[in-house]
């Protein structure tokens, strides 16, 4: 009889466990948003990346030409990069991080707190690591964001704070797609802005929709049965050198849309009209979007922009 109680309590917290880790990230507090619309910038931007791969070399350095074809020949950015690196791994200098020495080998690296505390940038990016429900469990994400923006505030109070929205891999489309419609108000703003929103020394602080452009864009593409080089979502994706579909990191065409998205929220511009054929990093040319392809990018950025909540844009609705 002992064995079998003793059993049966077992049992009991394994189901209570098992429920709790089904359910931990649903029954995140409401919080009032710190994210007020924000001015158009004055010119162009000096812009500090704190991420890993979904940011990248490539992306930041087409963002930069993007900038300079949109008038703003002086935007600037430095960037620290690792391989799947959380905001608490960044932020803890003692802290091995993946291939720090690797992704981090190019004239626009800069050590983060140095960068975060000269005060220097007009903008800060903080990229969370995915899995996000890992990164949120594991590495306490709303807290080291808030760390993170409460560093770079108090160097510079009139800082430009965003969090990038990055996606998780694409191993399933429909159940892709459906976390990338719903983790914004699950996710992203109950458990990673939260902490922020409700901290006065760190926000205001606002968002790059990147996740949801990529959802809305492969909606898009799937009303048209596809556009001119780009028959579905796939062909922004890179390849494994087998040729598998990398179901997470993104090609040339993939990070010409992202670069997109975060032009249109640090510049409160349109992109329709942007050049679409760009440089990587290394100086060689990116494979480029056909004409056709790019537009349809260029409108979806901008529908997608200007209708998210919380990008600062003056035309933001209340949400």
């Amino acid at each position: 009889m002992r064995n079998f109680a003793v059993l049966a309590v077992t049992v009991l917290l394994v189901l209570a466990l098992a429920l709790g880790a089904g359910h931990w990230y649903s029954r995140a507090p409401e919080v009032t948003p710190n994210a007020a619309a924000l001015p158009p910038p004055d010119g162009a931007m000096r812009v500090y990346h704190l991420g890993h791969s979904l940011v990248g070399r490539d992306m930041p350095a087409m963002l930069a030409q993007l900038a300079q074809a949109g008038g703003y020949p002086a935007h600037g950015f430095d960037s620290q990069l690792g391989w799947g690196t959380s905001l608490r791994e960044h932020w803890y200098p003692d802290v091995e991080i993946g291939g720090f020495e690797t992704e981090n080998d190019h004239p626009r690296f800069r050590p983060a707190h140095e960068a975060v505390a000269s005060g220097a940038y007009d903008a800060v990016i903080l990229t969370e690591m995915v899995e996000l429900r890992d990164a949120i469990r594991y590495h306490d994400s709303g807290e080291y964001f808030r760390q993170w923006a409460r560093a770079a505030r108090q160097a510079r109070p009139d800082v430009r704070l965003f969090l990038y929205e990055t996606w998780h891999a694409r191993e399933d489309r429909e159940a892709w797609l459906n976390r990338l419609e719903n983790d914004p108000s699950e996710l992203w703003k109950a458990r990673v802005l939260g902490p922020s929103w409700a901290d006065e020394a760190a926000g205001p602080v606002h968002l790059i929709p990147a996740g949801r452009v990529l959802a809305r864009f492969t909606r898009a593409l799937e009303e048209r049965g596809g556009v001119a080089g780009l028959p579905d979502e796939t062909g922004l994706f890179a390849r494994n050198d087998n040729g598998t579909l990398d179901t997470i990191h993104l090609n040339d065409l993939g990070s010409y849309l992202v670069a997109l998205t975060h032009f249109s929220v640090l510049y409160h511009r349109p992109v329709e009209g942007l050049p679409h054929a760009l440089l990587r990093a290394d100086g060689t040319p990116a494979d480029a979007p056909s004409p056709e392809a790019a537009l349809l990018m260029q409108q979806v950025v901008w529908e997608v922009v200007r209708a998210t909540p919380f990008t600062g844009l003056s035309t933001e609705p209340d949400a």
